[in-house]
């Protein structure tokens, strides 16, 4: 049986994917797991024990530092837990013997349009943030790794991840519709990305068994386009709450992003463009199974 090396195993995505591995599942955390074999360190503060990959023969890295927990006292942070930590990682697993790493990275790692194109694999945008940025950085540098060692190594650019108990915007959003504060969003047509945690999982695992995928970068979407004013819509079905007549102008919210920059980008984030292709993925037989559209669950 496979051993297995996860990393992030207690937060959100890596509570689905431990369900979903069938082998033996080290985790590294800060505190133990119960039923699972516990490496305990911090990432970014502690140095990774030498022999914790033994016998180890995947690792799948999900831990990082999250887009939004930026705050201007934690720049280093960022630095320190998704580029150094993740690359000790991987050097460490070169030395190990480790045959396959699979990093988990982030859509913002390639940027996104602003003419509302999709964006794939192959585009190249400025990094979103200082989230995106680290985590271009650590896919380059990993990027080097593979070509010189003979570790397998795969990355996975999700895109926004919904799901039971997940967590960030989405989570916030649903809330917001469900004590009747949020505002009717207005329909401006523009395009977002989304994937369920489960069709994440199935991803991952499918990276694992197909040797086309060393060195490759895949985006992972449900590959379905949804507007804001769409995800508000299907948030109200799911709150139970009736959907509103009326809507906020799209003015309203322009002339709001004027007060300051900080305003305009949250702005542009609601009612923006984030919209990504996962062809690559599914040319490896990728099929998502689940969109917001579709879920008879209770998801927030």
């Amino acid at each position: 049986m496979e051993n297995f090396f996860i990393t992030g195993a207690t937060g959100f995505i890596g509570k689905h994917l431990i369900k979903a591995i069938d082998g033996n599942i080290k985790i590294l955390s800060r505190s133990p797991l119960k039923d699972y074999e516990s490496v305990i360190c911090e990432l970014g503060v502690e140095l990774i024990p030498k022999d914790a990959l033994n016998n180890i023969q995947t690792i799948i890295h999900l831990a990082g530092v999250a887009h939004n927990k930026f705050n201007d006292k934690n720049t280093d942070l960022y630095y320190k837990v998704n580029i150094d930590a993740t690359i000790e990682l991987a050097n460490l697993a070169v030395k190990s013997g480790v045959k396959n790493f699979v990093f988990i990275s982030s859509v913002k790692a390639g940027g996104r349009s602003f003419d509302g194109s999709r964006v794939n694999e192959q585009d190249h945008f400025e990094p979103e943030g200082i989230y995106g940025k680290t985590k271009r950085e650590a896919e380059l540098r990993l990027l080097e790794i593979s070509k010189i060692s003979g570790m397998n190594i795969t990355i996975i650019r999700p895109s926004l991840v919904c799901g039971p108990n997940v967590k960030g915007n989405l989570k916030k959003m649903f809330q917001g519709i469900k004590s009747g504060w949020f505002p009717p969003l207005p329909e401006t047509n523009n395009k977002k990305s989304i994937i369920h945690v489960d069709d994440l999982v199935q991803a991952i695992l499918l990276v694992l068994k197909d040797n086309r995928t060393n060195g490759e970068i895949y985006i992972a979407t449900d590959d379905v386009s949804y507007s804001s004013r769409n995800i508000y819509t299907i948030m109200c079905k799911l709150a139970g709450k009736p959907i509103p007549k009326w809507t906020v102008p799209k003015l309203f919210f322009d002339i709001l992003g004027l007060f300051s920059p900080n305003i305009k980008y949250k702005v542009d984030k609601l009612l923006g463009d984030e919209y990504y292709s996962s062809g690559k993925l599914k040319k490896l037989g990728f099929r998502p199974q689940k969109t917001l559209e579709n879920m008879n669950e209770t998801i927030f």
